[in-house]
This record gives C-alpha cells, sequence and structure tokens, in this order.
C-alpha cells in the first residue's frame, strides 16, 4: 500500500438481518473489488454504524468465488481492518479524501436512516470529495445534501440495483424502500445497464455510483481515477 496515497473510507452496514428476518449483510465482491483496485494506491479504512467486524452477506460469500473475493476473505491485512473498523459516528470527515459505500441490503436498512452517516456523508460531500457507492450502497446516501440542502441527486445521474434486478432476487418486501424509485423521488436521473447484471458505472461530478455486483470493479476504477 502506498504510504503517500490518499485516504479512502469504505462504509459497510452493520445490519446482520433484513426486515424479513432473512441473512443479509455487506455484499462481499462489491467490497473486495474496489478494495484490490484501490489498496495498491491509497490508504483503505473500513467502517460501519457499529463499528468493528461488521457482517457479510453469507449468501454473496457462497455465490461469489473469484479470486479477488476468495482473497479478501483471508488477506490478513483485511480482516484487521475489519476487526478495528471505526463507528460512523467517531469518523472524522476531514480525515479522509474520498467515501466509498459498499452494498448488500443492509445499507437500505441501517445506513440510509442512520443520523451520523447522513452528517458524514454531507460534510465529504460538501467538501468536493468523491462520494462512491455501488449496488444498494447508493441507499446510504439517500438523506445526504449539498451546501443548499438539496438532495446530492438532485438533477444529477445516478445508478444502483435496479427495480426489476429486486424483483429477479425476491427481495422487493425484504428492505424499507426500492432505491431506483427512492432516489429518483429525490431528483435523481436514474441510468441502467442495457441487460439486468450488465456492469454500469455513472460519473457525475464527485458522485460516483454503480449499478449492482458486476459494477464494483468499475465504481473502484472510476473512484481511483477520481483521485488522481
Amino acid at each position: 500500500m502506498s504510504a503517500t496515497g490518499k485516504r479512502v473510507l469504505f462504509v459497510l452496514t452493520s445490519v446482520s438481518k433484513n426486515l424479513q428476518d432473512g441473512p443479509t449483510g455487506w455484499y462481499l465482491p462489491e467490497a473486495a473489488h474496489p478494495y484490490y483496485v484501490l489498496a495498491p494506491h491509497h490508504q483503505i479504512t473500513f467502517a460501519a454504524p457499529q463499528g468493528p467486524n461488521p457482517p457479510v452477506d453469507p449468501s454473496s460469500v457462497e455465490n461469489f468465488k473469484d479470486d479477488e473475493s476468495v482473497k479478501f476473505l483471508s488477506d490478513d491485512v483485511v480482516k484487521q481492518k475489519l476487526a478495528n473498523a471505526l463507528r460512523v459516528k467517531d469518523v472524522n470527515p476531514s480525515d479522509y479524501d474520498a467515501i466509498f459505500y459498499v452494498g448488500g441490503h443492509g445499507p437500505v436498512i441501517d445506513l440510509a436512516s442512520d443520523e451520523d452517516n447522513i452528517k458524514l456523508a454531507n460534510e465529504i460531500f460538501r467538501a468536493g470529495k468523491p462520494t462512491a457507492a455501488v449496488c444498494h450502497g447508493p441507499a446510504a446516501l439517500v438523506g445526504a445534501t449539498d451546501a443548499n440542502g438539496a438532495s446530492i441527486f438532485k438533477g444529477r445521474e445516478f445508478t444502483g440495483f435496479s427495480n426489476f434486478e429486486e424483483e429477479q432476487v425476491n427481495q422487493v418486501k425484504a428492505i424499507p424502500f426500492l432505491l431506483e424509485d427512492k432516489l429518483q423521488e429525490k431528483g435523481g436521473k436514474y441510468v441502467k445497464a442495457d441487460q439486468p447484471w450488465g456492469p454500469k458505472v455513472v460519473v457525475d461530478g464527485t458522485l460516483i455510483t454503480g449499478q449492482n455486483p458486476a459494477s464494483a470493479k468499475g465504481v473502484g476504477e472510476a473512484l481511483l481515477k477520481a483521485l488522481a
């Protein structure tokens, strides 16, 4: 890891159960793929509402056996970072040059309404720092506002997990709201891949979003470029 790199905060959910009491958490490839894009160049810290050892979604461990996802689970540096994850309320926004929200259904349940997270996101975005999220991660930004008090999505293009994809995984009732609908209500312009589950990354100013697990590496690459 570069000692001279910039500082990136990865924010993960602390939720392990969805609204139907099914297992959830942060989604493995959506952390692993961007991590290995950014870690050789920048300093990465993890945070979650409840701090250390945020729960990984077990289904993501079962479904993603690619090299980076497998490596992430066994990486001693990553394990240490997760064990020492900060509590969101203890984060000093001025310590970081960018923020990235990892997906999984969890962020829709806790981060979306977490006042400490909303304050953190506001300060990062208003400081003109890259603000990135993938899949359900953009839900963590539903309460974030610019210096004028308007939603950071208002008038901006964004992407995230689509209604159709949510229906395909039969999780519509497992979360408080549908990301595609909620962020359009905030004035955002939703765009998506031509095919469900296809990669899609949208960069609109300092707001960087990815649609789904296939988009996670691309979000990492866009964030790397934004930090150059």
